[in-house]
């Protein structure tokens, strides 16, 4: 039997590298687009060493040819490309107001364009197939700005609207292509070593944070059991519904944890920023928060158990409904 192929941008380091590793576990042939050639290599080199077909692939993702002439290697290397995980993010940290022009375009650029770049690629090849899986990997700060990544949220927020609207006009063709959004947590990446920082200490993931592992393999899970949205990790649960029922609240909770909890006294030295250019080296899954990080929480298990989690929450609700009857009749 032939293994699936999957695609993962930005599959080199952090998040996408934990993807790329729990895809290869479960017999996924996986190729690697990375701008990094060290770290796209080292990607492809866990997943062989897992037995399966990889390929590194380096690309800027922003770069729609480019990235519509790797969908081509992949295919004429792998085979027909089955999966599709647009992940590839660079970012600023800093006040709106202090970040330059160009460094604002340059987030917009890769992360909500090289996430249009990726699914236009993809759809390229899988309408004509009427078969495929568009996985795009969302935050819950697609649906909640924060201070001091005014950049990333927005281009987060466009490729919510840029899902949306790609998911409807397959729906319009009747086409069995799909489209998925995973809005990830906080999470320990190396992220938060490498991006361009204006605040004065180094930079950090609102907590709680969750290791890599556990959202990769939500993603996966997603992957192979498609649904339309996931959300993973209980603060972004509460993200979500918290602005969806206040935004004043959520206005108050932003402003009280987005600063302090950004920009804590850390004096870590940092990598180069990797906003223009890769990071020479393999930097791996994780950032320099293990000490810090969850490997598993009761929302992601019951993610990852949805099937018990729906019995178990039957049960409940039936042994509820027959405490009430017994007490009614008792009266």
């Amino acid at each position: 039997m032939t293994n699936r192929i999957a695609v993962v941008t930005g599959g080199s380091a952090g998040l996408g590298r934990a993807i790329v590793r729990e895809l290869a576990a479960r017999s996924w042939d996986v190729a690697v687009l990375a701008r990094g050639e060290e770290g796209a290599e080292a990607a492809a080199a866990d997943a062989r060493a897992a037995g399966v077909r990889a390929l590194a692939v380096p690309v800027d993702v922003s770069d729609a040819a480019a990235v519509d002439a790797a969908a081509d290697r992949v295919e004429r290397e792998l085979g027909p490309i089955d999966l599709w995980v647009n992940n590839a993010i660079v970012s600023v940290f800093g006040e709106f107001a202090d970040i330059e022009a160009a460094d604002f375009d340059q987030v917009i650029r890769v992360v909500l364009g090289g996430f249009a770049n990726g699914t236009r690629s993809a759809l390229h090849r899988m309408v004509p197939r009427n078969r495929g899986h568009i996985v795009q990997v969302g935050s819950a700060l697609a649906h909640r700005g924060i201070p001091l990544q005014s950049a990333y949220c927005a281009a987060k927020h466009g490729i919510k609207s840029l899902s949306e609207s790609v998911l409807v006009e397959l729906r319009h063709r009747h086409s069995a292509v799909q489209i998925s959004q995973v809005d990830m947590p906080a999470m320990n990446t190396v992220q938060f070593n490498w991006v361009k920082n204006l605040l004065p200490h180094h930079p950090q993931p609102v907590p709680p944070i969750l290791q890599p592992e556990i959202c990769a393999a939500i993603l996966v899970d997603v992957a192979e059991r498609p649904r339309r949205r996931t959300w993973v990790g209980e603060s972004t649960v509460a993200t979500i519904l918290g602005t969806r029922f206040s935004a004043r609240f959520a206005d108050a909770m932003a402003e009280r944890a987005g600063f302090d909890q950004q920009d804590p006294s850390i004096h870590q030295p940092m990598l180069p920023a990797n906003l223009y250019e890769p990071v020479a080296g393999d930097h791996g899954a994780h950032g320099v928060f293990d000490g810090r990080a969850k490997s598993i929480t009761p929302q992601t298990w019951a993610q990852r158990h949805r099937g018990l989690t729906a019995a178990l929450g039957a049960t409940a609700a039936a042994l509820t409904l027959g405490s009430v009857v017994v007490g009614a009749r008792r009266r």
